[in-house]
């Protein structure tokens, strides 16, 4: 999955989100909520998928967000922030 396409997934979850109470609005895409976790490099890109649960909770933590595993309105916001900040590093020859 492209970053563009990673980004239109998740654009479309928050805009659900955004309508939405937080009760009602649906996890975001799994494939998507797996590209960011790998973009931000938490997860390898070929990780098995039992990995992303207990990922999404370290960096639930990391964010200081409720530790649930889920990938809700919030952690996907943090996430797409989070995976921004990491490809502008990259982009300017920052990152290790």
């Amino acid at each position: 999955m492209t970053v563009r396409r990673t980004l239109q997934a998740v654009g479309a979850a928050l805009a659900g989100a955004v309508s939405a109470p937080d009760a009602a609005a649906p996890p975001a895409d799994p494939r998507a909520v797996r590209a960011l976790l790998a973009d931000i490099g938490l997860l390898h890109p070929r990780a098995p998928e039992s990995d992303v649960p207990l990922t999404l909770c370290r960096f639930q933590a990391r964010a200081g967000l409720t530790i649930d595993g889920v990938a809700g309105p919030r952690t996907v916001q943090a996430l797409t922030r989070a995976a921004r900040e990491a490809r502008h590093i990259r982009s300017l020859g920052l990152a290790a």
